[in-house]
């Protein structure tokens, strides 16, 4: 018998306690179980009054509405701007989730069949080390390859361009070589959706002969941008250690940041956040390096944030004693820098909103505080899928989701606007991709999978089962 814990009753995917290999997936707090017992008993009552299964309802609109307002009624403060009704009436939570923004995720991810057995074995162990009594981390490894990824990311969501990304490594673990992201471009062009998807080249500056191998990369994988980790790089599932390094230092990050400028080819997508227990996970080289390099763009992947563990406090406004404290350090190496609003740096949102959605005082801290430090032009989105299942879920929820005016008044945040929202879901993204996105509009109605994804909501608009996988 398995001493697995058993898998708690399904809940919609906002309110799901899910983890990536960098983290831990936080216990709930009073609140956010007091949220958890409302969906759980109003769900089955839902599901039944419109005529759908509970794991379907979940999965739909009507359930994302559901549970952002079971978030509302625990906390006491309407964060999210969804009525009753949209529980369930299917045009009411499409007026309150829904728009027409051209969708552009920069956070993606799958694992390679390749890598799939030695990663997922080694993670077990790891998960099971970190969370021996309530492992409820990366279970279903089989929910993250390719089929699953375009099923989450594309068929399941209104994401018109992701940009396919990998985590670090130098052995067969890693979950994606360059050439199998480019290779993975290259067959969705193919196959009918012809500039749908962007890939990263990671780049590891510490290890020998990569800074060297850049030229080569860029012209056989042709990437939008340097992902980069100045964690590290890892054999097996461990870190090498010795492989930390800063952007701004002399003998690794300038050398690589030289390199980058000298190929023509300027976004720099560096890991900052998820990341606490590594020294150079902090982002303070960003102000010096942004400064150093101001031709270059530098996107803060999960934008510094670190998760609450146990007793921590959540994020909250910025302040001289929390300056070293989550995405306060960006703020504050930005402010060391003097870097104005609209600068050459742009927080991305990856992990950071997913767990912001049950957080959401911690979320009007962040993004007021983002707004406030890059700009409403510097703001991107990202979902770091597919460890959370289809991404719209998180769309509608940052779709919903207002900073309170009480909050805007005391701490000068902005109140986040349709327009601001539109920026921020695509057009920044399009800016720093150059990307044309009134014609990527178009070809998320025309193409391929613009037709699979119609014949699925069709579907299921007639209560007709679609396969969801695991999640």
């Amino acid at each position: 018998m398995s001493n697995r814990p058993t898998r708690p009753p399904a809940i919609p995917t906002i309110l799901q306690r899910r983890s990536t290999d960098e983290f831990a997936a936080p216990l709930y707090t009073e609140k956010q179980r007091g949220a958890v017992r409302r969906v759980l008993d109003d769900g089955p009552r839902s599901a039944r009054r419109v005529a759908e299964a509970l794991g379907d309802y979940w999965r739909s609109r009507r359930g994302t509405a559901a549970g952002l307002r079971s978030l509302n009624d625990a906390i006491g403060v309407d964060y999210y701007q969804v009525p009753r009704e949209a529980s369930l009436d299917q045009a009411a939570a499409d007026e309150a989730l829904g728009g027409d923004d051209v969708v552009i995720d920069v956070q993606t991810h799958y694992v390679a069949d390749r890598s799939m057995p030695t990663w997922r074995e080694s993670l077990i162990d790891t998960y099971r080390a970190l969370m021996p009594t309530w492992w409820t981390g990366l279970d279903g490894f089989e929910a993250h390859n390719l089929a699953e990824y375009l099923r989450c990311v594309f068929l399941e969501s209104e994401t018109a361009l992701a940009v396919l990304t990998s985590a670090p490594g130098l052995e067969d673990t890693r979950m994606l070589w360059n050439e199998e992201m480019s290779g993975t471009r290259e067959l969705l062009d193919r196959l009918g959706a012809d500039g749908r998807l962007l890939n990263h080249a990671v780049v590891h500056p510490d290890a020998a002969g990569e800074v060297d191998a850049m030229a080569r990369v860029q012209e056989q994988h042709q990437p939008a941008g340097w992902k980069v980790y100045t964690i590290g790089h890892m054999a097996g599932m461990g870190f090498v250690e010795g492989s930390d390094w800063w952007l701004d230092d002399e003998k690794v990050g300038v050398p690589f940041l030289e390199r980058v400028r000298e190929l023509g080819n300027p976004v720099v997508c560096a890991h900052k956040g998820i990341s606490a227990l590594v020294p150079t996970g902090s982002p303070r080289d960003i102000g010096p390096a942004a400064v150093a390099f101001p031709d270059l763009q530098f996107l803060i992947y999960h934008s510094a944030y670190e998760m609450p563990m146990g007793d921590d406090p959540e994020e909250g406004p910025y302040t001289a004693e929390t300056a070293n404290v989550g995405t306060n350090r960006l703020v504050t190496t930005l402010r060391d820098a003097k870097l104005a609003p609209g600068s050459n740096v742009y927080a991305e949102l990856g992990t950071t909103w997913f767990c912001l959605i049950r957080r959401p005082q911690e979320a009007a801290h962040v993004l007021g505080k983002l707004l406030l430090a890059v700009g409403e032009d510097n703001v991107i989105w990202g979902s770091d899928s597919i460890w959370y299942g289809p991404t719209q879920p998180a769309i509608d929820a940052f779709r919903a989701f207002q900073i309170p005016e009480e909050m805007r008044e005391r701490y000068g945040y902005p109140e986040i606007t349709p327009a601001m929202k539109r920026k921020i879901l695509g057009e920044n993204a399009a800016r720093v991709y150059d990307l044309d996105i009134d014609g990527l509009r178009s070809r998320t109605r025309d193409d391929d999978l613009a037709w699979v994804k119609a014949a699925i909501d069709e579907y299921r608009a007639h209560g007709v089962p679609v396969a969801a996988g695991s999640s």
